[in-house]
């Protein structure tokens, strides 16, 4: 009987595990072999071309300058952009926590719509907002008396630019998860706290704040994650510029795969970067296990 299902197990779990190898176990392991060699548009035309390189793309890789500047970039949009990603998607939570269930419905609507809209289409419009000299934000700088700013041309603003618009794309996600997490806090820890009579202040971090740690966790390791791929912001409003300000280390590896023909150093980048996320993963559940976190 045991050895039955065994089967038949095996049998419903083929096609799935058939599509996986096909379509991600298998790119993956191509791509590292594409990191080893010198694979380029010459080999395209004539497969004789094709060299083992071993190591190089990757020793070439650190010797490249532009690989720190979109390394630091990348990581720039990590810290700020991630952590103002759950601040807002927090804060939002909390507000509309209390309300009631008219005003929960309509303000998660209305905070989800971005997360929902086409990333492609919504920076377009972000990227008019930005026009240095018909923009809605630099209209209204204009307004209030200050100087008008090329957000997206000065390499001083153009990562902010991208981080607030990466901002208002995400944070109606991780609200919604914020809030869940929120409702199913038993409200009977809020009146016994408030029995021995704490703060709203001290509720929030003695209450709150624990109950949340599951979720914080997840949208942290999923924020992480997200941004470390940052990719289509910085492609359709800056194209990696001004002066490389915006360049991330996927669209460092689109370039090079993509629009240069040079596939085995886009692929080492792409498993450079898949170091960092293990790396970076690995590191936020180490955190979440320690003892009293």
């Amino acid at each position: 009987m045991h050895r039955t299902r065994t089967v038949a197990a095996c049998v419903f779990l083929a096609p799935a595990l058939a599509a996986i190898g096909a379509f991600f176990v298998g790119p993956v392991l191509a791509g590292l072999v594409l990191s080893l060699t010198d694979f380029d548009i010459y080999t395209i035309a004539d497969s004789s071309n094709l060299r083992w390189v071993g190591l190089e793309q990757y020793q070439t890789l650190l010797r490249d300058p532009l690989f720190w500047q979109a390394l630091q970039n990348t990581v720039t949009f990590v810290v700020v952009g991630g952590s103002l990603t759950i601040l807002t998607a927090l804060g939002a939570a909390l507000a509309v926590w209390r309300a009631a269930r008219t005003v929960q419905a309509f303000f998660r609507t209305v905070y989800f719509l971005p997360v929902v809209t086409t990333i492609v289409a919504a920076a377009v419009v972000w990227r008019a907002w930005y026009h240095p000299r018909v923009g809605l934000l630099n209209v209204a700088l204009r307004w209030i008396g200050l100087p008008a700013i090329d957000w997206l041309g000065d390499p001083r603003w153009a990562m902010l630019a991208i981080v607030a618009f990466s901002v208002w794309k995400n944070f109606g996600f991780h609200m919604v998860i914020f809030l869940a997490a929120l409702q199913s806090i038993p409200q009977r820890l809020y009146e016994a706290a408030a029995i021995d009579g704490a703060t709203g202040w001290q509720q929030f971090r003695c209450v709150t704040l624990p109950m949340l740690r599951p979720a914080l966790s997840f949208v942290v390791l999923i924020t992480v994650i997200g941004s470390f791929q940052l990719f289509a912001e910085p492609y359709v409003m800056t194209q990696g510029g001004p002066a490389n300000a915006t360049l991330s280390l996927v669209l460092l590896m689109y370039r090079n795969g993509f629009q240069w023909w040079n596939v085995g150093y886009g692929a080492a980048v792409a498993w450079v970067l898949f170091a960092l996320l293990v790396i970076a993963t690995l590191t936020l559940r180490r955190l979440r296990a320690r003892p009293g976190q």
